[in-house]
């Protein structure tokens, strides 16, 4: 748990070793980065993904004490996980809901609605579910930390990605309700809104969006980086980075806040 404000440049970072943390989706993309950061940090971590062919070789590039296959929008799954973040680690300071999923791409008329409640249960419905059982242990704790992730696109409409868009709007109402619910607890709850995620997954994003508006992946991905700032990709361990922030004693007085990381996204 990370309570205590820094009192100098020299503990920024303090607070995070022997902390308790549950990573969603921890053994690929996003997530590895915040299990490589937060594992080199000191902290103790147990990850669930779907991937059995990720969680399989996660041994071999971070230190985990459990890695345990579980689909967050299943409660079953939910539950088990949560036995072994207790078995395991004997508590609970902090809890990274990272899982989701891309989504489909369409127009309104197109998407079907199994595509439109998969988007959700695992993005939005997944965090409920973790969260319902984070919570009890974070307190036991003495509180810690909950952080969400949303999008660049739960702070800007994204048209044919409108499930996507939705659930990650929803993670920020989700976050801002939370901090003030748990703020009294001891327990700060934020979101981060990754922009442009380098790796396979946009890359197919950008494909999908290429061949429905009927031009070359390159000249999508151009107009893409044209929206940003920055004019970059975001990286998995810019995220990271903010994560160790957040979790950190630096991050002792910051709650109920929506954090872009995103090189800043002007419009998607």
């Amino acid at each position: 748990m990370s309570s205590r404000a820094p009192t100098s440049a020299d503990d920024f970072l303090a607070g995070l070793k022997g902390q308790r943390v549950v990573i969603t989706a921890g053994a690929g993309g996003i997530g590895l980065a915040i299990a490589d950061t937060l594992s080199k940090l000191g902290a103790r971590l147990v990850i669930c993904d779907v991937s059995d062919d990720a969680l399989a070789s996660i041994g071999n590039k971070v230190k985990v004490e459990a890695a345990v296959k579980a689909d967050v929008s299943a409660d079953a799954d939910v539950d088990r996980l949560f036995q072994v973040v207790n078995d395991t680690l004997g508590g609970l300071d902090a809890l990274i809901n990272n899982a989701g999923i891309a989504g489909p791409t369409g127009g309104v008329d197109e998407i079907s609605p199994q595509d439109w409640r998969r988007c959700l249960d695992v993005g939005l419905t997944g965090q409920f579910l973790c969260a319902r059982r984070a919570v009890p242990m974070i307190k036991a704790a003495g509180g810690g930390s909950i952080v969400s992730m949303s999008s660049a696109a739960g702070r800007h409409g994204y048209a044919f990605r409108t499930p996507y868009s939705a659930m990650k709007f929803g993670v920020i109402g989700f976050t801002q309700s939370l901090a003030k619910e748990l703020g009294p607890s001891g327990i700060r709850v934020n979101a981060i809104l990754p922009g442009i995620i380098e790796g396979p997954r946009i890359e197919g994003v950008i494909g999908a969006r290429a061949r429905q508006v009927g031009v070359s992946h390159e000249e999508m991905k151009t107009r893409y980086m044209q929206n940003i700032s920055l004019r970059r990709m975001t990286s998995p361990y810019d995220v990271a980075a903010m994560v160790a922030f957040l979790l950190s004693d630096a991050g002792c007085n910051i709650s109920g806040q929506s954090l872009g990381v995103d090189g800043n996204v002007e419009t998607l």
